[in-house]
């Protein structure tokens, strides 16, 4: 089976999802264009098709709406766009930590390339860092991401992780759902991007003290069983929704005592616990195709939203 995730770099241990091209620390960003395979550019080109009549080649038609993009190394078609669509290249989104990596402290961690090019994104930790009761540790990052076939904007996320499981949790802030994005009929600003996301200190504290507030919310056994049940039930199709009973019943042995930390003080028996339990869930064990399309799902599809979901209920059970 081909995999979605053509290519991708990273530094430090293997990433969870164990795919990619392992770095020392601190490598220029020409070898992380390199390495991560997103040493190309995204081209354009008139769309045009050949008309037939009673077997022979008839003329050579255009349509002047749309536009292809296609790879410049391999020549390989990315999508049809409109002709107001902006390209965001694979440079462009590893030159948005440029300055974030030489000057702020930033650390790329990974980036690589989804669906052929038509997904890329790069991953940095952003250097702050928070300990929960029981020596839970969860660093900060910002992850950048840009698609060309129409499933994403380019999105700059600050996104947590947990170190016991590598759990990936996208930052909710005030005002916010930590997000900033950037449609591809509009110009890609990168410093008007990391103004408005507001990459500081300020906005990871203001985090931390939310999951501090749900490591210290003990829960009860029916909480946790209603709460599991509000994350499962799809309400978007019927009044009550269907369960996927399947998902919150390995999600309620996740927060039982089978997730990797949910023995620590910071998880067991509380809104923190449930809320790893459905990240761990979506990371590591949630059915798919193969381990490249867990990943993508977990960041950027149905698992992401999932994991929102999860951190929303989380959050009104601390209010």
């Amino acid at each position: 089976m081909a995999h979605l995730v053509e290519t991708m770099a990273y530094v430090g241990s293997t990433p969870w999802h164990g795919l990619g091209n392992q770095l020392t620390a601190h490598q220029p960003l020409e070898v992380w264009a390199r390495q991560a395979g997103m040493d190309w550019q995204i081209r354009e080109a008139p769309v045009r098709f050949m008309t037939e009549s009673a077997g022979s080649l008839g003329a050579i038609m255009s349509f002047p709406e749309n536009k292809v993009l296609f790879r410049s190394d391999t020549n390989a078609p990315l999508s049809v766009v409109s002709q107001r669509y902006q390209v965001v290249q694979p440079r462009d989104i590893l030159e948005f930590y440029r300055d974030l990596t030489e000057i702020s402290g930033f650390e790329l961690e990974t980036a690589g390339i989804l669906k052929g090019g038509r997904k890329i994104w790069a991953l940095a930790r952003t250097g702050q860092s928070s300990t929960l009761k029981g020596n839970d540790v969860t660093n900060a990052y910002v992850l950048l991401a840009t698609a060309c076939d129409g499933t994403l904007a380019t999105t700059a996320q600050f996104t947590a992780i947990r170190v016991v499981c590598n759990n990936t949790l996208a930052v909710a802030l005030t005002g916010s759902n930590g997000a900033v994005k950037v449609p591809h009929n509009t110009s890609f600003d990168p410093q008007a991007v990391k103004k408005q996301l507001g990459i500081s200190v300020s906005s990871w504290e203001g985090f931390m003290y939310r999951m501090k507030g749900l490591s210290e919310r003990k829960v009860k056994s029916n909480e946790a069983f209603n709460y599991f049940l509000r994350v499962f039930t799809d309400q978007s199709k019927t009044a009550t929704g269907p369960t996927n009973e399947r998902a919150m019943k390995k999600a309620i042995a996740l927060f039982e005592g089978h997730g990797m930390g949910a023995e620590l003080a910071s998880s067991k028996g509380t809104a923190f616990g449930l809320l790893n339990a459905v990240t761990e869930f979506v990371d590591h064990e949630r059915r798919a195709r193969s381990v490249d399309h867990r990943l993508e799902s977990a960041w950027f599809g149905q698992g992401a939203a999932l994991k929102q979901k999860a951190l929303d209920q989380a959050l009104m059970m601390a209010t």
